[in-house]
Formats: structure tokens, C-alpha cells, sequence
């Protein structure tokens, strides 16, 4: 599908993904708030866990003495439809303040097997600088997993079902009643919410931002690929052993011996419709605009190959020069770094909201 970058087409190819996303929901249920207690002892589906980020900790903050006894911290779950998954729990993290004003807002991503809390460094170093911060658990992740081994039954489920998508699709839909909730908050203001993430974080923030415009700025990390350009170039061996399992069960179902370029396109059709086609970054990156839009990624990234974004940087380039605004979209290929969230890709992301959400 062809979408040449006019406001219009944006807007059609933004309600078609939205028609996608309802095709494979729960029931709806009111948009309620409960409170949640912090999580002691967070999941993570990789042994053994992390425990450090180099890149996260590098994140500027503001030199305030005692600032962990400055912040405010809140637990919640937000309710985006009927079922477990539909309760999405969420990590606010703001300066404690005497009186309520609306300030800036980030909405942070974690990537694969990680969850919330794990990106408390950037959440308190942004809140250090004034913003109100929130990460959420994104779907069969965190607080929304049972075991090591949830997120890959999903994606396996999803395969032989058909009936959720848990690769990308179903948290971006969490992603668009989170902006419900967060523009009604007192203390943010809604035409400064931002959103970015790493790895899947990063697709998160990427197709969000795409398929929510309260999303005012955006600096998705390491997520931001092409999946057709990674079919027809035979470059999408390391974006698929990133969640193998699926695949293989794909391979099998298909009376296959190994995964191939046909599996991979079943498979992406099956689980996220349209990734590898009207949804891809061709046409969904150039739809950001006339918003801010930061794609940080590494140069040897095997999993975003950068030659795949060759095509959606042109297209987005041409979106952004006709609505009078090119200073507002910017790739940046860091050289030598592979499939990797750098100290200089967080400091990118940073300065980036500073400039347009300050």
C-alpha cells in the first residue's frame, strides 16, 4: 500500500491500524484506575536477570542533593479491556511538589524479557529534570507474566490462534488508553507527552507515536526497522532468533525442516497483520509527522539493519519537508554499535524531549 504523506492519508492509514487493533479485543470495559503496591521482587524471563545499565545510568539528571527523598513514586493498573492482559500496571516516578502543575511527561518502553522497573534509572533521572515519568509492564511481561517462559507461549499461542498479538500490536492498543489516562491527569500536561524504548520498547514507542498523535514527541531506540526490506533482502535471520520459538513452530506446522523466508512472512501476517506491509516503517514513520521524531539506532545493527531504513528515512524526510518542519526528524546511525541501547543514544533521546517538551 501506497501512502504518499499528506495529513489525509496519515489519518486513513492511522484508522485502518486502529480497525486492526479491534479485531482482536477483549470486551471493553470502562477506563478505571486501582492502586497496585511496588513490585519487591520484579520478573524478568532471561536468566540470569540484569542488573546494571551502563546507558540508563549515564542519563542526565539534575544535581539535587537527597534526591531519592524528593521523589514521588505510584503503583497503579490501568484497565484497558476485560481479561488478565487488559490490566496494565503502570510505574510513576515524579518530584514531590508542594503545588500541582502541569509539567512535561515521558512514557518509557523496556525491551524483551525486561519489565517496568527495570528502567527506574531513567525514570528518576528524568524526573529529576522536571517530568512527570511512567513506565509500564508491556504485554505477558513484568506484573502481566507467570513465568520464564509467558512471553513465548504467547507468541506461540498467537501462531496457532490467531487471536491475540502479542509481538508489538496489543501493547500499542494498551499504549492508546494509557494517553486516555494520562491526559486527564492534573499534573501533566497533555500536549507535552513524549514516549520512547529500547529494542521492543522501541517498536512500542515507534508504532504509538504512529498510531496516537497525543503522543507529541518520540524517541524509539533500537526498534525502529524495515520488515519487508528484511524478507526481500534476506536480513531477517536475527530479528527472528530474537523470538525464535515461534517461528519454529511455524516451521514445523508448515511441514518444514527449517525456517525460510516463507515461514517468516506467515508468521509476522499471523501474529502482527500488516508489520511486513501498510504497518511497516515506510509508511507508519513518515505518518509521525509533523511530530518530533528521534530514531536512534546502531550502525551493525543486525536486528534494525539500517539499510532497510534507507526508503522510510526518504519518505519520512519528504513528510517532514512539506509540512515546513525537516529540524524535527532526525536519524541518527551510531557507527560501530550493534543491537545495542549506547550512553550517547540516551543522551540523544534526552536532549530530544528537552528540546521540544521544555
Amino acid at each position: 500500500m501506497e501512502v504518499n504523506g499528506t495529513v489525509a492519508d496519515a489519518e486513513k492509514l492511522r484508522a485502518q491500524f486502529l480497525q486492526l487493533l479491534r479485531t482482536r479485543r477483549n470486551a471493553q470495559v470502562p477506563l478505571t484506575m486501582e492502586p497496585a503496591n511496588p513490585v519487591l521482587h520484579p520478573l524478568y524471563q532471561e536468566v540470569p536477570p540484569p542488573t546494571f545499565s551502563e546507558a540508563m545510568e549515564s542519563c542526565p539528571k539534575a544535581d539535587i542533593e537527597n534526591l531519592k527523598e524528593l521523589l514521588k513514586e505510584e503503583n497503579l493498573y490501568l484497565h484497558t479491556e476485560a481479561g488478565d492482559q487488559g490490566k496494565l500496571p503502570l510505574l510513576i516516578v515524579s518530584m514531590k511538589e508542594s503545588n500541582i502543575e502541569k509539567r512535561p511527561a515521558v512514557v518509557f518502553l523496556h525491551s524483551t524479557h525486561k519489565c517496568k522497573e527495570w528502567l527506574r534509572p531513567l525514570l528518576e533521572a528524568y524526573a529529576s529534570r522536571g517530568y512527570v515519568t511512567i513506565a509500564v509492564d508491556s504485554r505477558y511481561h513484568g506484573e502481566r507474566a507467570t513465568g520464564l517462559t509467558t512471553y513465548k507461549d504467547a507468541l506461540v499461542s498467537s501462531w496457532k490462534n490467531g487471536d491475540t498479538m502479542p509481538f508489538i500490536f496489543d501493547t500499542v492498543w494498551d499504549l492508546i488508553k494509557l494517553a486516555d489516562y494520562l491526559t486527564k491527569r492534573e499534573d501533566i500536561d497533555p500536549n507535552k507527552i513524549g514516549i520512547t524504548g529500547e529494542s521492543l520498547g522501541g517498536m512500542h514507542a515507534w508504532l504509538a507515536a504512529f498510531a496516537d498523535t497525543r503522543y507529541a514527541v518520540a524517541a524509539p531506540i533500537i526498534g525502529v526497522q524495515g520488515f519487508r526490506w528484511a524478507i526481500e533482502n534476506d536480513k531477517w535471520e536475527a530479528r527472528v532468533n530474537s523470538i525464535k520459538a515461534v517461528f519454529e513452530e511455524a516451521a514445523n506446522d508448515l511441514s518444514k525442516n527449517k525456517i525460510d523466508r516463507e515461514v517468516v512472512e506467515k508468521v509476522w501476517d499471523r501474529i502482527a497483520p500488516g508489520l511486513a506491509s501498510q504497518f511497516d516503517a515506510p509508511n507508519t514513520v513518515a505518518a509521525i509527522a509533523p511530530r518530533p521524531l528521534l530514531i536512534a539506532n546502531g550502525a551493525k545493527d543486525d536486528r534494525c539493519p539500517i539499510a532497510g531504513l534507507e526508503f522510510p528515512e526518504i519518505r519520512a524526510g519528504k513528510a517532514y519537508e512539506e509540512t515546513h518542519c525537516s529540524d524535527k526528524f532526525k536519524l541518527m546511525a551510531q557507527p560501530e554499535v550493534g543491537h545495542q541501547m549506547t550512553p550517547l543514544m540516551v543522551k540523544e533521546a534526552s536532549d530530544w524531549f528537552d528540546r521540544f517538551l521544555k
